[in-house]
């Protein structure tokens, strides 16, 4: 029988057993953690043969322009490698350091302090503003337009990406909403991946403010965990149908691809956006790390393929993780009604659903036991989840042993805090 439909007697049978299993595990004084997405050592092991693609004895014909400064927007050959991964053209890519939050921090503060674009009322000068906020989301986009001031609005996910509807709606009569935060394939967390139609609606907005922006972070646009991966439609070539050239700014990087303290990340934008951006750029800076660049194009033989069969191999590492995870929650969990959770295609999270006004104390169990998960709200703006139910899993990290055991707590505290829920109503 399901704990959702047991009585009383039964539930206080069940609260019990898992009490008897959470003290178990709660006596081993564990110390797990699972809290970030984070690589694990397998995984930065793979790119550690790009250390030795750059020598002083084998850069002896690289031009001094990849040593001095210039080439603002990056280096030709890191464009042309990159660009796909954007699915723009290399002369719509500008190449930066290593991080693309930072790219999306920039892109934010330029329009609030200067305007999203030549002759625009900078954001700042526009009185309270608004952005819409996929939820589940990811914490760190929510955290940046918290700190510039924004009234986040939450716009629930569906299997097909953000409710559109909802969307529609509010960015056609609200001209004080200025933009949307988007992970289009692999959602950190829910790993879904939006669907066509999703992304032309997004591409056919018609914004009542003439400078909104669709932030879209594609950072697990090749982090496929399946022989059969997940397609995404081009937003640049459905943007261009609509005549939002400038609706839009693309992200990525590769931060899970080599190194995430020294990857590079990519924009891809309009040509108006461009040469928006690089106005300022050329105060703020006087180039990125062309270096690495260089570096990156080498390991990968300057063959956007390369980077593929590069990430077979991550997902050789990566695959087994996920599998454990959702083979103990379909075990444990599935049938029970106790929660409920997507198989993602890729990416690097799995989202759980618990009932409603479980999550705080699911994470709480865990951490007495010595598991650490981000947490409960991080998915929601200002850290708040209204019904108290999604917790981000990230199986990357931990070694797979250490992840088995740490899922073997989380699935007995889920079972725990749940028991405490149903017996208090």
């Amino acid at each position: 029988m399901r704990p959702v439909d047991m009585n009383k007697q039964q539930l206080a049978e069940f609260k019990e057993a898992a009490q008897k299993q959470y003290d178990e595990y709660k006596a081993l004084g564990l110390k797990l953690n699972m809290a970030r997405g984070k690589p694990g050592s397998a995984q930065l092991a793979l790119s550690k043969p790009m250390l030795n693609c750059l020598t002083a004895e084998n850069s002896a014909d690289i031009s001094d322009d990849y040593f001095n400064y210039g080439m603002l927007d990056g280096t030709p050959d890191a464009k042309k490698l990159f660009a796909p991964m954007l699915g723009v053209p290399e002369g719509n890519v500008i190449v930066f350091g290593n991080s693309s939050l930072n790219i999306m921090y920039d892109c934010v503060s330029r329009c609030y302090t200067f305007g999203a674009g030549e002759g625009l009322t900078p954001w700042k000068d526009q009185g309270k503003l608004k952005w819409l906020c996929p939820v589940p989301g990811y914490d760190r986009h929510f955290a940046i337009t918290e700190l510039f001031g924004f009234e986040m609005i939450n716009i629930p996910m569906t299997e097909d990406g953000p409710d559109m509807d909802m969307v529609e709606k509010l960015v056609s009569s609200d001209e004080s909403i200025k933009g949307i935060w988007c992970v289009p394939m692999y959602a950190n967390p829910t790993g879904i991946t939006y669907s066509d139609d999703t992304v032309r609606r997004l591409a056919a907005l018609k914004p009542a403010a003439k400078d909104f922006r669709i932030f879209w972070d594609n950072a697990y646009c090749i982090h496929h965990l399946t022989d059969t991966p997940d397609k995404l439609l081009n937003l640049f070539d459905e943007l261009k149908k609509n005549g939002n050239d400038d609706m839009a700014y693309q992200f990525a990087s590769t931060s899970k691809v080599t190194f995430p303290g020294s990857g590079v990340a990519v924009l891809g934008a309009s040509e108006a956006n461009l040469k928006w951006i690089k106005k300022s750029m050329t105060i703020q800076t006087i180039g990125h790390d062309k270096v690495n660049m260089l570096r990156h194009v080498r390991f990968f033989d300057g063959s956007f393929d390369n980077v593929l069969a590069h990430m077979q191999k991550h997902r050789a590492i990566l695959e087994p993780r996920f599998n454990a995870v959702l083979d103990l929650l379909e075990s444990e969990i599935g049938g029970t009604g106790l929660g409920s959770w997507v198989k993602p295609n890729g990416g690097y999270f799995i989202s759980f659903d618990a009932l409603d006004g479980c999550a705080k104390r699911i994470v709480e169990l865990c951490k007495e036991a010595g598991v650490t998960l981000t947490g409960a709200g991080a998915t929601y703006p200002y850290k708040k989840d209204p019904a108290d139910k999604n917790i981000r899993i990230a199986p990357t990290f931990p070694p797979i042993d250490e992840l088995i055991k740490a899922m073997q707590v989380f699935v007995t505290a889920v079972k725990l805090a749940s028991a405490e829920k149903l017996l208090s109503c």
